[in-house]
């Protein structure tokens, strides 16, 4: 399988080495919502990478690291995005020990903000020049009845 098809998710469509994941975490981060933060760096790349962090404090089990992983890699290949390193990085609590590791709710929840970050680093369709329409010349009309317009 190639890595050029745009809904694939090959080794060139991931960041994988430290120092690409350094050097992306250096910059300001894009988009935060409620769970997640997306660092972007653009890449001379003809394609967007992705790198998905989901540390072990913020979701203790397995199961609930891997749906945020599944999940985030799903949302990347399907959504038309410009040539950007991305990063997704869990920032808060998803869920504790004692709770469930995954269910609908979460998952739905999950999707909402990862669709939202991606979104927000989706190539804008560009608008048009609005064209100026040349002034629109008075009509010649009379301001008296009876009267010749000059």
């Amino acid at each position: 399988m190639s890595g050029e098809g745009s809904h694939d998710f090959a080794r060139v469509r991931r960041i994988v080495k430290t120092d690409e994941f350094s050097s992306v975490f250096r910059l300001r981060p894009a988009q935060k919502t409620a769970h997640f933060v997306l660092y972007t760096r653009p890449t001379t790349l003809p394609h967007a990478r992705l790198g998905v962090v989901a540390a072990k404090r913020f979701a203790p089990r397995a199961v609930t690291r891997n749906t945020i992983k599944r999940i985030t890699r799903e949302l990347f290949r399907t959504t038309a995005m410009p040539a950007l390193d991305c990063i997704v990085r869990l920032s808060r609590p998803v869920n504790t020990k004692s709770g469930p590791a995954t269910n609908k709710a979460l998952k739905t929840l999950l999707h909402a903000e990862l669709a939202r970050l991606f979104a927000s680093q989706a190539p804008r369709p560009r608008k048009p020049a609005p064209v100026a329409a040349p002034p629109a010349a008075a009509p010649d009309v009379p301001d008296q009845p009876g009267q010749q317009p000059s």
